[in-house]
């Protein structure tokens, strides 16, 4: 009686197990069949409206492909007569080409027992940041050929190795007795430049082009700044006989995505004092064209 008990529990577990199971497999079976629907209504919802031309559904589980001929962020574009670049800013260095005659009275009297190593510069820390505010270009031919201009402000820092000092009333340069950790000549100028753009690939957003002509800017501001151990930081704002305007050969390449710039001054930057530093600049120019 013991045994008949022991299998009839057995089969109860066996019969119940299988209609576990049976019970398993019919809700897989019915997950799926309404996957299946689902998936056909989707399908049929994309078939139809994908690729309509409002574009107000975008079918799933991805957006529909473009119709052929549309890019994303292409490089092609379709120049403007005149088109205008706000907020330019260059980043480069400046320098200059020293051709002064130190052994001449008027540099002698500007600079009492001057030599040439006095003025050396710290190449790696005189810096030139240029502001554009803003620059246009105007179509001349084909859009190949074009007219650039603008108007910007031009910061030039010239960083001294030396401990030079300039002083005013008398304007003049001496060897001070103090050690420098810095010494900069800053001069800023109001600046218009004029060229001539060619465009070699008009039709595209980033392409390869070149620019020549000439600025004209008027000093604005210039001050010497130092730093010395006995007197901490000093600023002398003066013209310290600076030339008021700089006229510059100018010149910027675009090689792609990649803009450069210089410059290169048509005379001293010193008005008639001895000093014959004719100062010159390049970088690279931040800009969409």
């Amino acid at each position: 009686m013991k045994q008949l008990f022991t299998i009839l529990a057995i089969l109860c577990l066996g019969v119940k197990g299988f209609s576990q199971q049976d019970s398993t497999v019919q809700k897989i079976e019915t997950r799926k069949q309404r996957w299946e629907e689902h998936m056909k209504k989707w399908e049929q919802m994309d078939s139809i409206n994908c690729y309509h031309d409002d574009h107000d559904y975008h079918g799933w589980p991805m957006p529909p492909m473009p119709p052929m001929g549309m890019h994303h962020r292409s490089n092609h574009i379709k120049p403007s007569n005149l088109s205008t670049n706000w907020l330019i800013v260059d980043l480069g260095f400046t320098n200059y080409n020293d051709n002064t005659n130190y052994a001449g009275a008027t540099a002698q009297a500007f600079a009492p027992g001057s030599q040439k190593y006095w003025f050396s510069l710290k190449n790696n820390k005189s810096v030139d940041v240029n502001i554009w505010f803003f620059m246009q270009r105007l179509n001349m031919y084909k859009h190949v050929i074009n007219l650039k201009y603008g108007l910007g402000i031009e910061l030039n820092n010239y960083r001294y190795e030396t401990n030079i000092k300039y002083l005013t009333s008398p304007t003049e340069v001496i060897m001070d007795t103090l050690s420098f950790s810095k010494n900069k000549l800053a001069a800023d100028y109001v600046t218009v430049p004029l060229m001539i753009n060619f465009n070699f690939t008009p039709n595209l957003r980033e392409g390869f082009g070149l620019s020549v002509g000439i600025s004209a800017g008027y000093l604005y501001s210039s001050r010497q700044k130092t730093i010395s151990g006995e007197f901490g930081k000093q600023k002398t704002f003066d013209s310290f006989n600076l030339n008021p305007w700089k006229l510059s050969w100018i010149a910027e390449l675009q090689l792609g995505p990649v803009k450069l710039y210089g410059s290169l001054a048509t005379q001293s930057m010193f008005n008639s004092q001895g000093l014959d530093q004719t100062p010159y600049t390049f970088g690279i120019r931040l800009s969409n064209w």
